[in-house]
């Protein structure tokens, strides 16, 4: 009995720095999944510049930037990110104290990276966190212009494709302005769009022209989501309905 108390301090001991151990580890796997997180974030076939790519993984939420190497997405392996996370567990019943770690990991952006592809530990970089000078604002879809120029066809008259596509070129368009015509059953679409970020809404225009009827509108901003086909020609041609 008398070894079996000796014994006992001695064994909680040895599963008190387990749970610390384990908590630790749960704590790091925490950190790993914010980072994991925000590769899937920076994850896309669109080409980007390291500064882009640096400013994208910057405004994710528990991520700090403290690295970014390479030129552009498609170029050579793509960029390598070095991201700072933080991750938190606790030790459990025989100390029930947070352990919080902060971790460093690499996440690589490429076209060749896999989704939900594992970051790489790695050793932090000395210094603070790099900060990135806020993207250049878009340029403005020219609403009023483009209602005012585009042809008035009266009814019973002919929607011409080549005269709409002239007025879009005399408006002399900012060159980060996408345009997109599509005729159709005697009606022409029109898309003036500029590129998203994948994330946010999208800026785009919509137009009609046909005989009798020649409308200008931007979709809702649901609509404008990733993936909700609001900034497409078809949507141009046929409008979504209004979300509820």
């Amino acid at each position: 009995m008398r070894r079996l108390l000796l014994l006992a301090p001695l064994l909680l001991f040895t599963v008190g720095c387990g749970v610390v151990q384990s908590s630790e580890g749960e704590a790091t796997d925490a950190a790993r999944e914010v980072a994991r997180k925000a590769g899937e974030r920076l994850y896309g076939q669109r080409p980007r510049t390291a500064e882009e790519v640096g400013r994208s993984a910057s405004g994710i939420d528990g991520v700090e930037v403290l690295r970014v190497t390479g030129t552009s997405t498609h170029d050579g392996d793509g960029i390598s990110v070095i991201v700072r996370t933080s991750g938190s567990a606790y030790n459990g019943w025989l100390d029930p104290e947070e352990v919080v770690v902060r971790r460093c990991f690499a996440v690589r952006v490429s076209p060749t990276s896999e989704w939900r592809e594992e970051p790489r530990d790695v050793d932090c970089p000395p210094g603070p966190p790099l900060t990135f000078d806020p993207p250049p604002a878009p340029p403005r879809l020219p609403y009023e212009e483009l209602r005012a120029k585009l042809p008035q066809v009266p009814k019973g008259g002919r929607v011409d494709e080549a005269e709409v596509r002239r007025t879009l070129v005399a408006l002399d368009l900012d060159p980060a302005i996408r345009t997109e015509t599509k005729a159709d059953g005697g009606r022409v679409g029109v898309l003036l769009s500029v590129q998203g970020n994948g994330f946010d809404a999208q800026d785009c225009l919509l137009a009609r022209v046909s005989p009798g009827d020649t409308k200008v509108w931007v979709p809702s901003r649901i609509q404008r989501m990733p993936g909700e086909g609001g900034c497409t020609i078809g949507n141009a041609m046929d409008p979504q309905p209004a979300p509820h």
